[in-house]
């Protein structure tokens, strides 16, 4: 599986180019600039030489054009970046990560943005694609440091069973990661908003907190039933 990255030049996005490559995915940088793209995957190479091979980059069409779709822009430009490549994206599993949140004073808040999530926002602006809402709350420098675990649940939700199937078997690929089906789209309105929360956290705390849930036994990945393989609906109501 080859694995794109739209808008991957940012912290998130070349940290987790860096640590899809590093667990043997194909990965593509994309950037609105395809120099950029090349400046963010050399700087992963020259820190990681070992991805030499497995990290590609090149423009955003480029990225769209792999198997699997990350957005890692900013959260305001991530469904206008996912619409300009509608058509190459058609049909895919397209993983929405950004959160919508504004810093007032000391505090950070989330914001509300159209449909109720970024991610419904995105899957209004691709109906033909498969949205998933996966990695809020990974820490972009924990997130880079691709020769150590991750001890971190990651939250995942989505209207499309296989799709989330997919994500969750990506995810547990990840040192230290477990990955969690948190229900469907509309439940990425309170999974976005919670960062808010976790970077309140941080600052408070001075850390770099990750989710950890307990009370879960036995693989959430068996727990939801499969659903029918047509595209989900436009109107997908119900949010780094």
């Amino acid at each position: 599986m080859r694995i794109g990255i739209l808008g991957g030049t940012g912290p998130a996005g070349s940290a987790l180019a860096a640590r899809l490559a590093s667990i043997g995915y194909e990965v593509v940088i994309g950037s609105r600039s395809k120099y950029r793209a090349m400046e963010a995957r050399d700087a992963q190479i020259e820190r990681w030489p070992t991805l030499l091979g497995r990290l590609d980059c090149g423009d955003n069409s480029a990225a769209a054009s792999c198997d699997l779709v990350v957005i890692a822009t900013p959260w305001d430009s991530a469904a206008t970046t996912a619409q300009e490549q509608a058509e190459l994206l058609a049909g895919k599993i397209v993983v929405s990560m950004a959160n919508a949140l504004v810093r007032v004073g000391k505090e950070f808040q989330p914001l509300v943005p159209p449909r109720g999530s970024v991610a419904a926002h995105v899957q209004a602006a691709v109906p033909r694609c498969r949205v998933v809402a996966a990695f809020h709350h990974l820490p972009a420098t924990e997130l880079g440091h691709i020769g150590e675990p991750i001890d971190s649940d990651v939250l995942i939700c989505g209207d499309d069973a296989s799709a989330v199937k997919t994500m969750s078997e990506i995810i547990a690929k990840i040192p230290g990661c477990r990955p969690l089906d948190a229900g469907e789209l509309s439940n990425a309105t309170a999974i976005e908003a919670f960062t808010a929360v976790m970077l309140q956290l941080n600052v408070r705390y001075k850390t770099r907190v990750a989710p950890k849930l307990t009370g879960i036994k036995g693989d959430p990945r068996d727990k939801r039933p499969s659903s029918p393989a047509a595209a989900p609906s436009e109107a997908v109501a119900s949010p780094a």
